[in-house]
């Protein structure tokens, strides 16, 4: 991932604690990813990094156009929408606007209505509001299913979308919707994914545009 590694070290005891844990995520994931293009691998070690978990090597799936999508995308500082305010918290690089409505009074009196969720009615609310940009999504299928409809019905204008949320309840079939799509993405197959790994996923997406 270049010289400056993505784990925030400043010291000399913190840089060479973040070399060798780099040493063995690549060592853990290097036949999975070998694949993979460069941007891609590194979007893999962060995760694994972030979660110690290699499996999830096996488990990302990316489409063929999403890397220059998200380039592009990022580098003209679109909006990124994340489902809950964890995912927002969590990325701090971006020049970028990011915006998280669940808790915006709108989109509650918008859920209470439709007896829906929140975060897929924080994706109606943005949708209304002619978002376009990103959506970021780590917990919420209902979310991610709401994105892909509003989608295909030519109501939000998306660049791509990072749908990893994570549990046993729609979330490997709210994926693999969005992987069936025409929307530039990365998936996590079966239930895992969560708030880390969406953070990861975007962190080492912004990583990339600033280094290029």
């Amino acid at each position: 991932m270049g010289d400056k590694m993505f784990m925030g070290a400043s010291t000399k005891q913190g840089h060479d604690i973040a070399n060798k844990s780099r040493e063995i995520v690549i060592s853990l994931i290097k036949d999975d990813s070998k694949a993979l293009s460069k941007e891609e691998q590194d979007i893999v070690e962060r995760i694994v990094h972030s979660t110690a978990d290699s499996e999830y090597a096996k488990l990302v799936s990316i489409s063929s156009n999403f890397v220059d999508n998200n380039l592009k995308a990022l580098k003209n500082n679109k909006t990124l929408l994340t489902d809950i305010n964890m995912v927002k918290y969590g990325i701090t690089q971006y020049d970028g606007v990011v915006e998280c409505y669940i808790k915006n009074p709108d989109v509650i009196e918008i859920a209470k209505n439709q007896k829906i969720t929140r975060a897929a009615a924080a994706i109606q609310f943005a949708a209304k509001n002619d978002f376009k940009g990103i959506i970021v999504v780590g917990n919420a299928p209902t979310a991610l299913y709401e994105a892909i409809k509003l989608y295909e019905n030519n109501e939000i204008d998306l660049a791509f979308i990072v749908g990893v949320p994570v549990g046993f309840v729609g979330a490997a079939d709210s994926k693999e919707a969005l992987k069936n799509s025409k929307i530039p993405n990365i998936i996590i197959k079966g239930p895992k994914g969560g708030t880390p790994v969406a953070v990861a996923c975007v962190n080492s997406l912004i990583q990339t545009m600033k280094s290029k």
